[in-house]
């Protein structure tokens, strides 16, 4: 059985990595073709020399091109087309075990003309050979933060922790995810007090490993968070090494997903938990069975369904538009899990920039999505979830 499991692990290794390599692959051809490809011929005209008036003329008509919408398609940097400050840092987190100092990297993206105190802030985890700065260029999130007026915080996974910026989400341990987990609640509570933000509209998205200490991090900490977002995620409470990881990426759990959730949460207890579960069905690194179990268990957690993964009460809607099918999970009116499969998605971000690896302009855009789950929920001082003034009238528009 473990010789079994170590050959999963292997492959799936070498098909995260192989999807990178052939992406690159790609944009070198790319640019190559456009490079080689030779200027076209004009037909032979006779040129007149420009009087100097029509040389002063002349240039007037090209200082004023038309306006297109800019998509960062050549990657200059982490805040292409967003006007406000990207700000790269470390935080000195609780250390670990073993560890005499604990320095998380991060980015950070505050929009300008925004007053900070009360400006919501989202946390965004990248995945496995990602980059902070390749997860704002290819997501776009800082380009919607200018626009809705929201801060934005990309913690790194260092290399020396893991030698392919992997999260340890498999392992709650105090030496690996749940360490990593502690980190990035410390980081979020220092950028709290230092720049105001509103404590009560912290979000917490991420893909893949991502969204794995995501799931891990609203499981231990959800009085920090008021929303979470799952791309592409793996299922929780099953895997407790890499080995097992692998297991549960390629097939899903292999137990109920709501027994799972009972043996690591007091779900009596737990205050609720709003989840957004995004997933393309042609994801082969992570199972597309992890999406729907990943629902289950949110449902659980927001106490929708029972220990059976039996519904028990709320009201599902669905929608298939696009090539998306979209079902949502409402409890008096007010969304709690909504679950988005896109069609023909591999294991890429959604609607993202597909000049960076792991996105791709297939889809929806999944940072809006995102945004507009994010947007309608708080979690007050009590640690209660609450909804937006406005947030009652648009779910039951959406």
């Amino acid at each position: 059985m473990a010789k079994s499991l170590s050959k999963i692990w292997l492959r799936g290794l070498k098909r995260l990595l192989a999807i990178q390599t052939e992406h690159a692959h790609k944009t070198t051809k790319r640019t190559t073709t456009r490079s080689a490809r030779p200027a076209t011929a004009k037909p032979s005209t006779k040129v007149r020399p420009l009087t100097p008036a029509a040389a002063v003329r002349a240039p007037t008509k090209r200082e004023a091109p038309r306006a297109v919408a800019r998509e960062s398609r050549v990657r200059p940097r982490a805040s292409a087309w967003a006007s406000g400050s990207w700000t790269r840092s470390f935080h000195s987190a609780p250390a670990m075990p073993g560890r005499l100092v604990n320095h998380l990297q991060y980015g950070l993206y505050i929009p300008s003309g925004r007053a900070l105190e009360a400006m919501p802030l989202v946390v965004m985890l990248h995945g496995c050979t990602q980059s902070i700065d390749e997860f704002a260029e290819g997501t776009r999130m800082n380009v919607l933060a200018d626009r809705f007026g929201f801060a934005v915080v990309y913690p790194e996974q260092s290399k020396h922790v893991h030698s392919h910026r992997c999260w340890h989400w498999y392992d709650s341990g105090e030496s690996a995810g749940g360490a990593e987990a502690r980190a990035v609640v410390s980081l979020v509570d220092a950028l709290v007090m230092q720049h105001g933000f509103d404590g009560e509209r912290v979000y917490v998205a991420g893909i893949s490993a991502g969204a794995g200490l995501t799931g891990l991090l609203a499981v231990n900490h959800p009085e920090h968070f008021a929303a979470v977002a799952l791309h592409s995620g793996p299922a929780l409470g099953e895997a407790h090494s890499g080995i097992t990881a692998m297991d549960v990426m390629r097939r899903g759990a292999r137990h109920e997903p709501a027994e799972l959730v009972d043996e690591i949460v007091n779900v009596a207890e737990y205050p609720g938990m709003p989840a957004i579960v995004i997933h393309g069905d042609a994801d082969h690194v992570v199972a597309p069975v992890n999406a729907d179990q990943l629902a289950v268990q949110f449902l659980r957690l927001n106490r929708i369904v029972d220990e059976n993964g039996a519904r028990k009460s709320g009201e599902v809607r669905e929608e298939r538009k696009g090539g998306v099918v979209t079902r949502d999970y409402l409890r008096g009116g007010r969304r709690l899990v909504r679950l988005c499969r896109v069609q023909g998605l591999a294991h890429a971000w959604s609607g993202g920039d597909d000049a960076v690896p792991f996105h791709s302009s297939k889809g929806p855009d999944a940072s809006t999505l995102v945004w507009e789950f994010f947007r309608n929920q708080r979690r007050t001082g009590a640690g209660r979830i609450a909804e937006s003034a406005v947030s009652a009238a648009s779910a039951g528009e959406r």
